[in-house]
């Protein structure tokens, strides 16, 4: 996969993780001259209780079949949540395998009919974060809610999904992370790597957060977006699982401001002028 040593996918991940631990974080002296950022190979052995050439092994791939014990060890020293661990613990744990076929990413015939009966925002999502069915009130939500877009893609290179999220840096950091955890070790999947090698040459913001190797469970939570029409909606997302796909819903809190702003935007997909709308917005601005 373009950006990873497909084949040393352990040592790249403590490789990262290391860059990102400073001395002081480790309970180390700063010390100076440092040539490298975060912390050197020799430190994480010394703190793991591990020898140097030991470690030096496990990063070049020399040595892929380390104890949960030493691996336990790398991840206190790296300071790992549960999540890294988890991954951290995978990534040892994986093996050879033949190349899956791939395999079309199907919504089933209840989720089209649950869309339709939401009155909520709501979408189908696959596993790259391919929009793969979306009801109106999606669509009047964000346009980049379509069947056939990419959430990933539009939120690092559409400059108007950008201006949408109130927190954009956070918000991409999420789903950046969130794809490495979804990835596993499903490295050779052709939708993935097509994925993850266009945004690799189109989007310096994607280059720099899989260089961090973060893993991420993105499932649920509350933002802030900027609608075009009716302004900052505050917004609360959860993700549930159907089949092999995922069905994403954002609702706001009862009888709030963003809920009256819902409604209103409820009322241009009932009239289907959500789009319109936006577009005569994006037209006055125009000089």
């Amino acid at each position: 996969m373009k950006g990873d040593a497909s084949d040393n996918r352990l040592g790249s991940y403590l490789r990262a993780r290391r860059e990102l631990v400073t001395p002081e974080q480790a309970g180390l002296p700063p010390g100076g001259n440092r040539r490298v950022p975060g912390l050197r190979r020799e430190e994480v052995a010394l703190l793991a209780g591990i020898s140097p050439d030991y470690y030096l092994r496990l990063e070049r791939g020399r040595d892929k079949n380390p104890s949960p014990q030493v691996l336990m060890s790398l991840a206190r020293v790296l300071q790992l949540d549960e999540v890294e661990r988890t991954y951290l613990l995978g990534l040892a744990a994986a093996r050879p395998r033949a190349p899956r076929r791939k395999r079309p990413e199907h919504v089933p015939a209840r989720a089209h009919q649950l869309l339709a009966h939401l009155q909520i925002p709501a979408f189908v999502e696959g596993r790259a974060f391919d929009v793969l069915a979306s009801n109106p009130m999606a669509v009047a939500l964000s346009p980049r809610l379509r069947p056939g877009r990419n959430r990933l893609r539009d939120l690092l290179l559409d400059p108007e999904e950008r201006a949408f999220h109130q927190d954009w840096p956070q918000a991409t950091a999420g789903i950046v992370a969130a794809l490495r955890t979804t990835i596993g070790d499903d490295t050779d999947n052709p939708r993935f790597v097509e994925l993850v090698g266009e945004l690799a040459l189109t989007s310096e913001r994607f280059r720099a957060l899989w260089a961090r190797h973060d893993v991420r469970t993105l499932d649920g939570g509350t933002a802030t977006v900027h609608h075009p029409v009716v302004g900052d909606l505050r917004l609360h997302r959860d993700k549930l699982p159907l089949d092999d796909v995922i069905l994403v819903v954002y609702y706001p809190d009862k009888d709030s401001d963003s809920d009256e702003k819902l409604q209103l935007l409820a009322s241009f997909a009932d009239t289907g002028s959500a789009d319109t709308a936006q577009g005569g917005r994006e037209d006055a601005r125009q000089p």
